[in-house]
């Protein structure tokens, strides 16, 4: 969009209106009413060269006169390489003037009509004084030509409207000195940001911080404490104060009693008010208040890393500068919710996600394990499998304590509850006496504690949550609750059923500690469901660290998962019932055969039949009969010239058939007795 100045032709480019829309005239009332300087770039534009240190006159405003200068910039490429610049309505315009000294020129009321400096479109709406001006140019001939420029338009998130920029009044914040102890705090160590990377960027944001505007134009919020002085000769005048009386005590005794008071209008923002929520809440500023001297400063502050600056790095300081101590040792940043997309929630989109809505189809702890899975300063792309799985979880979890509170003595009977009792786990030579699955179990258990309090302590919880759920579901209900159910179905030894069974409460109730900070109301029902529990989950022991693990037990018990699996293997193979009990030839060492033989039950086996390892491999003698027949007839010149053709390609197919499974069947038992019972 171009406009032309009266004084030797001299057209003048608007570089960016202030107030930006596509209608060819947006420009035309800054240009006139708002305009203090012309800038030309000298340095590489001789076209103006001769018109620096001149002044131009702006059109339509009885005379009004702005100077010409140069400066670097002006983009001598955009439009006609001139800019006027409007430092009452145009940010960067406002700097630059700043910079050079120039005066800031408000042109527009707070309600969008244009004020006294507009001159002869004072009193006007802003959208009808453009208009109106663009045509008394082109009515007068000082309009040149018109061109179409297509801006970005700042509007109002909430409602929509244009945002015109306005010099005003407002209240500020000197940063430096705040900033620079706030850097120092973590270059000391007084304060560790998590995960390490934001450190980075926390300091790259106190290094280059301005100053901070501070008061808003909204009618929620704390009010500014501050009061200005009625009357012409004390309207600059203001009085800092805790309330309305203690101002005008002050107020009284400068201007005498008849004096009168008013409050500032505006707020404090938003993100001042939360930096001072550390301190503010505990009886601040009364240092010996108990909730101050119990509560300040905490350990943790957690929070999203989308404001590591706006109230993170703000409570920091300002708990520096009103307390003397940072307001935390250490902060954890967690991710953003988008959706199952990676999109951020938002209503234009339709992509939020109601979380009383995922409570009411998932469950609250699904949804607290979803979310507490991600990684630490990652987002999370929230997917309906995700909630669909860990509610899976939440059901695995509540089907195990049901079938552990079947299966434990009931109430009245005393014997079989000191039987129980009387198993202990935290002492090496008692794990030692466990059966193999027990004391393989147990020995993971307390692998298991000692890596969650590790991760919890490192802040890592996604890590914890995996390790959790892989134990519980990997190896305590898959394989430890199936081989405790043939001690207490099948075994007919009330000891053995006695060990399954406290070994099973055991490790349930280690499970539903470490499982609480993630799931704390189905852990919490279990928990209180348990016999003999007198207190709350929530404010039990933590379990302790550091408790005997038999390495060796790990080994043996892995050695019968991969057996268990090979003949679950076959069984699936060759399609046999899932209850029907089978018999197994097994190739094993001694000592493998004396840990393993008990345990058949985990394959559903009626029985093993055991070979000592050094014997030969047999190859089934049924496969094979079967094979060594067919290539019998198959040898025979007789059956194959006179046999017919159909029935000799049947028998060509059943003898491959039968071959295929003798090298299956060998490749097999030969990967048993190599990988998996040669074990000493």
């Amino acid at each position: 969009m171009v406009a032309a100045c009266a004084k030797e032709g001299v057209e003048f480019h608007d570089h960016i209106p202030p107030v930006i829309s596509k209608d060819s005239a947006s420009c035309c009332l800054t240009w006139i009413a708002l305009a203090t300087s012309i800038f030309i770039e000298l340095h590489r534009d001789e076209r103006y060269a001769k018109y620096i240190g001149k002044q131009a006159i702006v059109p339509l405003t009885f005379g009004r006169h702005v100077p010409i200068i140069s400066d670097k910039y002006v983009d001598k490429d955009f439009g006609t390489g001139v800019l006027k610049i409007s430092p009452g309505h145009d940010h960067n315009d406002y700097l630059l003037a700043r910079k050079l000294g120039l005066p800031i020129l408000n042109v527009m009321n707070k309600d969008g009509t244009l004020n006294e400096v507009a001159g002869l479109y004072a009193g006007l709406d802003r959208f009808e004084a453009r208009k109106k001006l663009w045509s008394d140019l082109e009515e007068t001939g000082l309009a040149v030509k018109k061109e179409a420029h297509t801006s970005r338009v700042p509007r109002s998130q909430r409602g929509g409207e244009i945002i015109e920029p306005l010099v005003s009044k407002q209240w500020f914040v000197s940063m430096e000195p705040l900033a620079e102890r706030a850097l120092e705090a973590v270059s000391k160590g007084e304060l560790t940001i998590m995960p390490e990377r934001f450190e980075k960027i926390y300091k790259h944001w106190l290094s280059n911080i301005k100053d901070w505007c501070i008061s808003r134009q909204l009618w929620w919020g704390h009010r500014i404490p501050v009061w200005y002085v009625s009357g012409k000769d004390c309207e600059e005048e203001y009085i800092v104060a805790r309330s309305h009386r203690e101002a005008l005590a002050k107020a009284q005794e400068k201007y005498g009693k008849s004096v009168e008071i008013y409050q500032d209008p505006d707020v404090l923002d938003t993100w001042f008010s939360s930096s001072l929520w550390p301190f503010s809440t505990l009886g601040w500023p009364d240092d010996s208040a108990e909730d101050f001297k119990q509560f300040y400063p905490t350990s943790v502050l957690e929070t999203g890393h989308d404001i590591l600056f706006f109230w993170v790095a703000r409570m920091v300081m300002m708990g520096i500068e009103f307390t003397g101590t940072v307001p935390f040792s250490n902060v954890y940043l967690h991710g953003l919710i988008r959706d199952s997309q990676g999109r951020k929630m938002s209503k234009t989109l339709g992509n939020v996600i109601d979380p009383i809505d995922t409570i009411a189809e998932y469950g609250t702890d699904a949804l607290r394990f979803t979310l507490a899975l991600g990684t630490a300063g990652q987002d999370l792309n929230l997917s309906t499998e995700r909630l669909t799985s860990n509610k899976a979880f939440t059901n695995k979890l509540w089907n195990a304590g049901k079938f552990i509170l079947r299966n434990l003595p009931r109430q009245d009977d005393t014997t079989a509850w000191e039987a129980l009792w009387a198993h202990k786990f935290d002492k090496m030579e008692s794990v030692l006496k466990l059966p193999l699955p027990e004391c393989w179990v147990v020995s993971k258990l307390h692998a298991l504690v000692d890596e969650v309090t590790a991760s919890y302590e490192k802040f890592f919880f996604g890590d914890v949550g995996r390790e959790i759920y892989d134990f519980f579901w990997s190896d305590f209900a898959d394989w430890y609750i199936e081989a405790s159910k043939a001690r207490l179905y099948h075994s007919g030894d009330h000891s053995v059923a006695s060990v399954s069974q406290a070994a099973l409460l055991y490790i349930f109730e280690n499970i539903l500690k470490l499982l609480h900070p993630f799931m704390p109301f189905v852990t919490e029902e279990l928990w209180q469901a348990l016999p003999c529990r007198g207190e709350a989950l929530i404010v039990s022991a933590w379990p302790p660290t550091s408790l005997p693990r038999n390495i060796d037990s790990i080994k043996k018990f892995e050695n019968l998962q991969a057996l268990t699996r090979a003949i679950r293997n076959v069984r699936a193979e060759y399609a046999v019932e899932p209850a029907k009990l089978i018999s197994a030839s097994i190739v094993a060492n001694p000592d493998v055969i004396q840990y393993i033989s008990g345990e058949r039950a985990l394959a559903l086996l009626r029985d093993w039949i055991w070979e000592i390892a050094a014997a030969s491999l047999s190859t089934p003698v049924k496969i094979q009969a079967e094979y060594d027949g067919l290539m019998a007839r198959l040898s025979s010149s007789s059956f194959v010239e006179k046999a017919p053709k159909g029935i000799v390609r049947g028998v060509q197919e059943k003898a491959a058939e039968a071959e295929e499974k003798l090298t299956l069947t060998r490749n097999r038992l030969n990967f048993i007795k190599s990988k998996v019972l040669d074990y000493n």
